[in-house]
C-alpha cells in the first residue's frame, strides 16, 4: 500500500510539471484571426475569440526599454508605417549583395512604437490600430481563451542584453499565470523554435507546457532520439505542416514518447492539393491524428463534438 501511495504521489508531481496541453482537438488562432484582421493586433485577437479559438497566439519581441510587444518580425517595416514616422531611424544591412533598410523593434521605445499605425498595411479600415504590448494582449484575452506566446529570436535579443525568458516568466508571475492550472479559463503554452530558450525556461522553473517548433524537414528533432530528447524540456512539437504531409510517421513517433503534435500554418490563401482550408485541417486532425493546428482562419476549423 505504501509503495502504491508513493507511486501516486510521483505521478501527481509529473502531471503538475508536465500538464497535458490539450483536452481535445484544439484550435490555435495564428497571430489572431489574421486572415481577416491585421496580425498581432487587438482587433485580430478579439475576432479570434469571437470565432471560438481555444488559444490565441502571440509572437513576442522586446522594445528598447525592455517591454514585451506582440509582433512577428524582428523589424517594424512590414506591418507598420515606421518608414514614414521615423524615416531616418533605420539600420542598413547587406543581403544577397544589396543594401536593405531595417527598423528593429529593439531600437525603439514602447512610446515610439505606440505612435505607429499597425493596421493600414492590411486594410485602410484598420488605420490607427496599434501594436499591443503582451500585457495588453493578456488583459484582452484572459478568461476567454488560452495564451500561446512564442519566444521569438531569443538569441538575437540575448546578444542585445535582454533575457527574453526571464521577461516572459516575470510577466506571467505578475499576472498569476506562471503555474500550471493557475487560471482554468486561461491555459498557457509557451512555444519557440529555440530549444535553448525552452530549456532556459525550465531552468527558470517553468512548469508550463512547452512546444518546440520545427521548420527544417531534416531536423534531428524529428528522429526518435531527437524526439525523446525534446521530451526532456518540451511537451509537444510544432512542425511545419509540409513536414508531416511528407512524413506522417512523425506523429505516431512523437505520441509514443509523450509529445503532442501541432502543425503550422493552415490558411485559406495556401491550401495546396486540398479544396479548402477546412478540408486540409480535417485531413491533418483526423487522418494524421495531430492534436491541434495553427490557423489564420479560426472560423474554418472543423468543429466536432469532443
Amino acid at each position: 500500500m505504501r509503495k502504491l501511495a508513493l507511486t501516486l504521489v510521483i505521478l501527481s508531481a509529473i502531471a503538475v510539471a508536465y500538464p497535458a496541453q490539450y483536452k481535445h482537438k484544439t484550435l490555435i488562432a495564428h497571430r489572431g484571426a489574421s486572415a481577416y484582421a491585421p496580425e498581432h493586433t487587438m482587433e485580430a485577437y478579439r475576432l479570434a475569440i469571437e470565432q471560438k479559438s481555444d488559444f490565441v497566439e502571440q509572437d513576442l519581441q522586446i522594445t528598447k526599454d525592455g517591454v514585451l510587444v506582440c509582433l512577428h518580425d524582428l523589424t517594424l517595416e512590414r506591418t507598420t508605417d515606421v518608414e514614414e514616422v521615423f524615416p531616418n531611424r533605420f539600420v542598413v544591412e547587406k543581403r544577397e549583395g544589396r543594401e536593405v533598410k531595417h527598423w528593429y523593434v529593439s531600437d525603439f521605445t514602447l512610446a515610439e512604437i505606440k505612435q505607429l499605425d499597425a493596421g493600414s498595411w492590411f486594410n485602410p479600415k484598420f488605420k490607427g490600430v496599434r501594436v499591443p504590448t503582451w500585457q495588453e494582449a493578456i488583459d484582452g484575452i484572459r478568461g476567454k481563451a488560452g495564451l500561446y506566446p512564442e519566444t521569438k529570436a531569443p538569441e538575437v535579443y540575448g546578444s542585445r542584453g535582454f533575457d527574453m525568458e526571464r521577461l516572459v516568466i516575470e510577466l506571467l508571475k505578475k499576472n498569476r499565470l506562471a503555474e500550471p492550472f493557475s487560471d482554468a479559463k486561461t491555459p498557457i503554452i509557451i512555444q519557440s523554435f529555440s530549444s535553448g530558450s525552452l530549456e532556459r525556461l525550465r531552468q527558470y522553473k517553468s512548469q508550463l507546457a512547452h512546444v518546440l517548433l520545427i521548420g527544417d524537414p531534416q531536423s534531428e528533432w524529428l528522429t526518435e532520439p531527437g524526439l525523446k530528447r525534446a521530451a526532456s524540456f518540451a511537451n509537444g512539437i510544432g512542425p511545419a505542416k509540409e513536414i508531416l504531409d511528407r512524413n506522417p510517421g512523425v506523429v505516431q513517433t512523437a505520441h509514443s514518447v509523450g509529445l503532442s503534435v501541432t502543425p503550422y500554418t493552415f490558411r485559406s490563401a495556401a491550401t495546396g492539393r486540398f479544396t479548402s482550408v477546412r478540408d486540409e485541417m480535417s485531413f491533418f486532425l483526423d487522418k494524421l491524428d495531430v492534436d491541434a493546428v495553427f490557423t489564420d482562419n479560426p472560423d474554418m476549423f472543423p468543429r466536432r463534438s469532443n
